[in-house]
C-alpha cells in the first residue's frame, strides 16, 4: 500500500511548491514588464541624389563631388547634359525630368535632390518648374548658376562672335534672354522645393557674381561670406571642400553652414 506522507514529509515538500510558485509568478511578470522591445524607428531614407552637370562638363568631371556625396551615405547619379549643354535648355530639361524618373524607379524613392552646377543649376529649375520637377524634388542646390544670366554670354556677341557662337544654351544664358525671363517669371522658388544657392566671388564666368542668386525665400550662400579667404573659381565650386560643407547642411535641410577650412 502507498504509505501515507508523514507531517515531516508535508512540511519539507509545501516550500518547495511555493518556492516554484513563486519563481514561475516572477517570471511571468518579468516577461510581461521586459517583453519584446518597442520596435525603433528607422531613420528616414535620404533622397538620391542627382548630380547635374554644367556646361562641357562629363559625367567623370564631377565624380569628386559624387564621391564625397557617397562617403555621406547618399545615392547619387550624374546627370550628363546632352550635346554638353549646347541644346536648348528646355530640351535639356526634359531629359532630366526623364532621368530622374529613372532614378526614382529604380530606388523606390518618391523625390529626389538636385544639385545643379552652372548650367546644370538652371536645368534642374527648369525641370522643377516647368516639367513635373515640383512634385518630384525634395531639394536642389545650385553652383556658380547664372540664375540671372551672366554678361560672358552677352560677350559673345559684344565681340562680334554673334549669338554665342551659334550655342543655343549660351545664348539662353545671357542677361535679359526670352529663356531667362520665362524661368524667373512668377516666383524663383515652386511649391515646397528648398533651394540653396552657393556663389563665389572669383567666379569668371558669371558676372556679375550676385546674378547666380534666387528670390522668394531662398538661401543664398557667398562663399567668402564668412570664408573670406577662401578662393574659389567657377569650376572649383564642384570640387571645393568649404563648398561642399554647404552643399552636405543644405541637402539635410537645417541651416546652411560653411567649413572654411574644409578639404
Amino acid at each position: 500500500m502507498p504509505s501515507t506522507p508523514s507531517p515531516e514529509d508535508t512540511v519539507t515538500r509545501s516550500p518547495r511548491r511555493t518556492l516554484v510558485a513563486a519563481f514561475v509568478v516572477v517570471a511571468t511578470s518579468l516577461g510581461v514588464a521586459l517583453g519584446p522591445a518597442s520596435p525603433v524607428a528607422a531613420a528616414p531614407a535620404k533622397d538620391p541624389v542627382i548630380v547635374v552637370a554644367g556646361t562641357f562638363s562629363p559625367a567623370f568631371a564631377n565624380e569628386v563631388l559624387a564621391d564625397r556625396l557617397r562617403a555621406d551615405g547618399q545615392t547619387v547619379r550624374i546627370f550628363e547634359l546632352p550635346t554638353l549643354g549646347t541644346q536648348d535648355l528646355r530640351l535639356t530639361a526634359q531629359a532630366l525630368d526623364a532621368f530622374a524618373d529613372g532614378v526614382r524607379s529604380q530606388t523606390g524613392a518618391a523625390k529626389v535632390d538636385l544639385v545643379g552646377h552652372s548650367q546644370g543649376g538652371l536645368v534642374a529649375r527648369a525641370y522643377v518648374k516647368w516639367y513635373g520637377g515640383a512634385s518630384e524634388v525634395d531639394s536642389l542646390v545650385t553652383l556658380g548658376t547664372p540664375n540671372r544670366g551672366t554678361y560672358v554670354a552677352n560677350l559673345a556677341n559684344v565681340l562680334g562672335f554673334g549669338n554665342c557662337l551659334a550655342i543655343v544654351a549660351c545664348e539662353q544664358m545671357r542677361i535679359g534672354s526670352s529663356f531667362l525671363n520665362a524661368l524667373n517669371a512668377g516666383d524663383d522658388t515652386i511649391g515646397t522645393v528648398r533651394y540653396t544657392t552657393i556663389r563665389t566671388w572669383q567666379d569668371e564666368l558669371v558676372r556679375p557674381v550676385d546674378n547666380a542668386t534666387l528670390y522668394d525665400g531662398a538661401t543664398n550662400v557667398l562663399v567668402q561670406n564668412p570664408c573670406w579667404a577662401r578662393v574659389v573659381g567657377h569650376v572649383g565650386l564642384i570640387y571645393d571642400g568649404t563648398v561642399y560643407s554647404g552643399i552636405r547642411t543644405a541637402l539635410a535641410g537645417g541651416p546652411v553652414r560653411l567649413s572654411c577650412w574644409a578639404l
